[in-house]
């Protein structure tokens, strides 16, 4: 087979490859997370199910990773993860991280959702109502709301 050819059959093959499998390259999440943690699988999952790739790296402390990444301490939650040069903190819907990574607004950093807030991604609790939560932008300048949520569904 020639150059010509190789090309035109790999050219062919990715026609055939899924959206969600494509969307997975540049939207590659990194988490970084405690061992013992069912909340934090719970947002990897969520993450795996709307299409985003995820490396899972369990780390005995997260605390270095956040200093690393400059996660702001007032807004800490349960994980760290980092999206094409974006920090992410805590329990991020898929849909913010989208929007983050579409409009790329001038000096944000990343995004955090203190704390833990019930229905938030990975965070669902059967027969409890989600609360309703920010999405926080933090960077340059104070930090400020970024989109608001109810679970994982926008508001």
């Amino acid at each position: 087979m020639n150059r010509r050819q190789s090309l035109f059959v790999a050219a062919a093959m990715a026609a055939f490859v899924p959206a969600t499998v494509r969307a997975q390259g540049p939207n590659r999440v990194r988490v970084w997370r405690d061992p013992n943690c069912g909340c934090c699988v719970g947002w990897v999952t969520h993450l795996r199910a709307e299409g985003f790739g995820v490396e899972d790296v369990v780390v005995r402390a997260v605390g270095p990773v956040r200093q690393r990444l400059g996660t702001p301490a007032d807004l800490l939650s349960c994980h760290a993860g980092e999206v094409d040069g974006f920090v992410l903190e805590g329990h991020v819907p898929a849909a913010a991280i989208r929007r983050l990574l579409a409009e790329r607004p001038p000096g944000v950093r990343g995004l955090a959702v203190p704390e833990m807030p019930i229905g938030s991604p990975g965070m669902e609790v059967p027969g409890m109502p989600a609360d309703v939560y920010d999405v926080i932008a933090f960077g340059n300048g104070p930090h400020r709301p970024f989109m608001r949520f109810s679970g994982a569904n926008p508001t």
